[in-house]
């Protein structure tokens, strides 16, 4: 059995895609969290989150996604595959202190990389953030060098914001505006 498969069979299933469903993270997702926050990506991409043990990882799932769920209403969500069930990655809008607008995040494991899945994911993310929760404007940032991820984001007809400081590390902000409904 994948050891990544972690789709409870209660799960409430907030997005469908042709091949990806995203659900809400519990602290049953704790082993796959900790194996994705120690990829090598993600470390050298987003940052080292401090997660070295289960323990560490439903803390920052109590922190992060789940404190997010409570008080937003969204927040970074599991992906998995519709086609076995296995947790591939996290997609979903993420609120920072320092960003006027929620941004658009999101985590793969290496052995799902160049599949089209991030991009697949994040056209879903950003249909339901305009679409369901009606937002205005969804940003995100993105570290100098992560090509990958900017052709992600330019593939989700995001435009390049500017390069804004953050905890003292220079990263590039990209934006996408609501479409406004026909009249």
């Amino acid at each position: 059995m994948d050891r990544h498969r972690t789709v409870p069979a209660m799960a409430s299933f907030l997005i469908d895609t042709p091949r990806l469903r995203l659900t809400e993270l519990s602290e049953d997702d704790a082993g796959f969290v900790l194996a994705l926050l120690n990829t090598e990506g993600f470390l050298r991409h987003i940052g080292d989150r401090g997660v070295r043990s289960l323990d560490d990882a439903r803390r920052y799932l109590r922190e992060g996604p789940l404190a997010s769920y409570a008080e937003h209403g969204h927040g970074l969500w599991k992906v998995t595959l519709k086609a076995d069930g296995a947790a591939v990655g996290m997609s979903g809008l993420v609120r920072r202190e320092s960003l006027p607008r929620p941004d658009l995040g999101y985590a793969f494991l290496p052995g799902y990389a160049g599949q089209g899945l991030a991009s697949e994911a994040g056209a879903a993310v950003l249909a339901h953030a305009f679409g369901v929760l009606r937002l205005p404007q969804v940003l995100a940032i993105v570290s100098p060098g992560n090509e990958a991820s900017v052709r992600v984001l330019e593939k989700l007809g995001m435009r390049e914001w500017g390069l804004r400081e953050f905890d003292g590390e220079p990263l590039r902000v990209f934006t996408r505006e609501a479409t406004p409904a026909p009249e």
